[in-house]
């Protein structure tokens, strides 16, 4: 296993990470969660993401009492989770939750750390993060009270997810100026379909403030494993309802004929679709970990063999790999 950075910060992740979004609690649970994060761990993965949303809180209560089955020390793993969405939404026709439900006022912050250190049976999560930005909250205030969180002991670093450059840097000059804990990490979405804010958008941000990436959906929700090339296989994520938002974008006709493009080069290398796909953008240096999905452990460790793989992405190689993804690439 690799280690890298969280940009200039002295953590050290690895280079795949394991993330529970989609799978646990729906796919996953405590008795699989445990052999998974197990079979990471031996492979050398010390990095496992979570936010307190993913199935409405029960993708923490998975993860925290899989950790607590493993018994694994605690320096030997990294656990995040994020705050934004909250839990527990106002149903139609109920009053708006105001203070607990899409937001990053200190209230909410203050008290979602609680909560998640609660799910995870957790003294401390190594990396909180904004999981959206919020236009309605100051950002003096958001960034106060993360600091404040990190200060009391509750987290260790924080970061943004999805948020665009300008809203990255406005948080870190606020911290900045008011000597806060500063945010280290961004975690956006990054596959070869989908590369313009880590590729552009961030581009000044790596040197100026020492930006760091734990990017998600290396493999494009599945559209990078070939599964979805004639059409939406049963008990696959497209198939979920509660996935249905992304079939349109799973069944695009352009994107799985390069998806078969992909296929071929990644056979010469013995090697599969999925694989090339999480090795390009392991190949990226801004990259600190591409966090990987699984539902079962032999996907996992297919997966994460990529790392296998990378070193075989010659110039060469990753230059007939752009030519096929950036015209289709967002």
């Amino acid at each position: 296993m690799e280690y890298r950075r969280l940009g200039r910060a002295g953590l050290r992740v690895s280079a795949l990470s394991l993330g529970s979004w989609v799978t646990y609690h729906n796919q996953v649970d405590v008795g699989a969660a445990r052999e998974m994060m197990a079979a990471a761990l031996d492979a050398g993965v010390n990095f496992f993401d979570n936010a307190e949303v993913y199935a409405n809180g029960r993708s923490e209560t998975i993860m925290g009492e899989a950790l607590r089955q493993l018994a694994r020390p605690r320096l030997d793993y990294v656990v995040s989770t994020k705050f934004f969405w909250g839990l527990n939404r106002a149903k139609p026709g109920e009053p708006a939750r105001v203070n607990a439900q899409d937001t990053l006022n200190r209230k909410y912050l203050m008290q979602a750390i609680d909560g998640s250190l609660s799910r995870l049976q957790l003294d401390f999560v190594d990396l909180i993060y904004c999981h959206r930005a919020d236009p309605n909250t100051p950002i003096e205030e958001t960034v106060r009270a993360l600091s404040d969180i990190i200060d009391s002991g509750k987290a260790l670093y924080w970061g943004t997810s999805e948020w665009t450059a300008d809203e990255i840097r406005a948080a870190w000059e606020v911290a900045d100026r008011h000597g806060w804990h500063k945010p280290v990490v961004e975690q956006p979405q990054y596959h070869l379909f989908h590369r313009k804010r880590v590729e552009q958008e961030y581009a000044r941000l790596y040197e100026d403030i020492g930006l760091g990436l734990t990017t998600w959906s290396p493999l494009a929700s599945g559209l990078l494993t070939g599964k979805y090339r004639n059409g939406i296989p049963e008990g696959s994520r497209g198939a979920m309802d509660s996935m249905a938002f992304l079939r349109e974008g799973l069944t695009d006709p352009r994107k799985n004929a390069a998806v078969g493009e992909f296929e071929a080069i990644a056979a010469e290398l013995d090697a599969n679709v999925a694989q090339l796909a999480i090795a390009w953008a392991h190949r990226n240096p801004r990259v600190s970990s591409v966090i990987l999905g699984a539902s079962k452990i032999s996907q996992l460790q297919d997966n994460l063999r990529a790392l296998e793989l990378a070193p075989k992405l010659t110039p060469g190689l990753m230059a007939r790999i752009d030519a096929i993804s950036a015209p289709l690439a967002g």
